[in-house]
């Protein structure tokens, strides 16, 4: 089907349509992605420029950024008082190292974000990411139990799957059998325990019953390894790329804060795709507030992708006992950075000046329904889930049977393509090699208007109507 003439703008008047570019066709230096592709294969489109929940390419094709980029661009692009900002802070001070010099903005996010978490969350500790934020965490969780007379505890348990980022700390509470094949022998192994995932589930169990066997089973894993050797539970409280957007209920996170309590466990939330607003509260933890975590991380929607940030939420008496005892042995050279924390108070006044948390949640009904209406259409999507602007939906071969597509095919990345040609951008990144199932997330900005999700509703299910189309000649449904 052919793009509307209103997905293309004219090109300005010195531009010439960009030739088609190949991986690896300069002989030095070109695309990171060289990186990620063989040599030869095609590369995206090359992006122009951006403006609220729309990007252009560089020959002034127009593209709905269904996915934030990669859940990040929660405020949309190009926006004015953002941009303001950063100008007005790069021309006082771009960069001071914060053991020499304490930041006003530094200080002011740091209230500010305190504040918006809550009780128990009194400290901020700013980074240049969400890998970055999750090591921070088990680094103070486990700096914690030694000045704490707990030396004994440096087990983290996590789910399987699941995804906590890519740097090595990360990587060994990571829930991915195919990174760790890679990784594994450079990272000190971490226990895992299943993950409630909510679609394909054990014989004789409902999504419920299966997520409190999952409780149990971290309960029996803690009693395994020594409860005096284990630090801290890590998890995704509405999971993200590796289970895509599986909202648990209540009385699994009420069991799991239980469990932790009486083995004296940290429960630690990655919310690096969750938080800053997206699922309609700001935290998804606020979803449950009877099982407040002890360690926040967040990253992703907290700049809005204005600037790389991420940020750890911690209680004032884990920082006073970890403070008082030397200090924090852990940095980088980019930590609350100035001008990274300007930029995100300015992203967060927007989030504030335009209730884009409420937003969330009443886009986020509009959302789920449209989501629906695809999936009722579709032979190819099985299941919709998630919570506000944080949704998924889950790609199959047999809705009846909920059997899987090859995961050879890489149904993910196959949508993604289609949907470049309807002018939809969707960000994939395929965990555990679809072992555990093939999940699109669908999180726009949190600035989308109504007749924006009509449109990435419809571009969305043109693009599935190739995908199926293909799936057919493929003899693969």
């Amino acid at each position: 089907m052919n793009r509307a003439a209103s997905d293309i703008d004219p090109l300005p008047a010195s531009a010439d349509p960009q030739p088609a570019r190949l991986i690896g066709d300069t002989p030095r230096g070109g695309s990171v992605l060289s990186f990620y592709s063989p040599r030869g294969a095609a590369r995206p489109p090359r992006v122009g420029r951006g403006e609220g929940v729309w990007l252009w390419d560089a020959d002034g094709r127009r593209y709905l950024d269904a996915t934030a980029g990669a859940v990040v661009a929660n405020i949309g692009h190009g926006n004015r008082h953002v941009i303001a900002a950063m100008q007005a802070q790069a021309e006082r001070v771009s960069f001071a190292y914060p053991r020499f010099f304490e930041s006003e903005h530094n200080i002011a996010l740091a209230d500010r974000l305190c504040a918006l978490a809550g009780e128990g969350f009194d400290r901020a500790f700013f980074v240049s990411g969400g890998s970055e934020a999750n090591e921070s965490a088990l680094k103070l969780a486990r700096q914690y139990a030694v000045v704490t007379g707990q030396a004994g505890r440096w087990k983290v348990i996590s789910r399987d799957p699941s995804y906590h980022g890519s740097t090595l700390g990360a990587l060994a509470v990571t829930g991915d059998a195919h990174t760790q094949a890679i990784y594994g022998p450079m990272v000190k192994p971490m226990p895992k325990v299943p993950a409630p995932l909510s679609y394909r589930l054990p014989e004789g169990h409902t999504a419920e019953s299966y997520a409190m066997a999952c409780a149990d089973a971290l309960e029996r894993t803690i009693e395994q390894e020594g409860p005096q050797t284990v630090l801290a539970f890590i998890l995704e409280p509405i999971g993200g790329l590796s289970t895509g957007a599986v909202v648990s209920p209540a009385a699994y996170f009420q069991r799991v804060r239980q469990i932790c309590d009486r083995h004296g466990v940290l429960l630690i939330y990655d919310e690096i795709m969750s938080g800053a607003g997206r699922t309609g509260e700001f935290l998804a933890a606020h979803h449950w507030p009877g099982a407040r975590p002890d360690l926040v991380t967040l990253a992703k929607g907290l700049a809005a992708g204005y600037t790389p940030l991420g940020c750890l939420l911690a209680p004032a008496r884990i920082v006073d006992a970890v403070a008082g005892a030397g200090g924090f042995v852990h940095g980088h050279t980019y930590f609350t950075n100035p001008m990274s924390c300007a930029i995100a108070n300015a992203v967060m006044d927007e989030v504030e000046r335009l209730d884009l948390v409420a937003r969330a949640r009443e886009r986020g009904v509009g959302l789920r329904r449209r989501l629906e209406a695809v999936a009722a259409r579709s032979p190819l999507v099985g299941d919709v889930r998630g919570l506000g602007l944080f949704s998924a939906i889950e790609l199959v071969a047999d809705k009846a049977t909920r059997r899987a597509l090859p995961a050879a095919f890489n149904a993910p990345a196959r949508l993604t393509e289609h949907g470049l040609r309807h002018g939809i951008a969707l960000y994939n990144r395929r965990a555990n090699l679809g072992a555990f199932g093939d999940f699109q997330m669908i999180t726009p900005p949190l600035t989308i208007s109504e007749p924006e999700l009509d449109e990435l509703a419809d571009r969305l299910s043109r693009a599935l109507d190739d995908l199926a189309d293909e799936v057919v000649r493929r003899g693969l449904a």
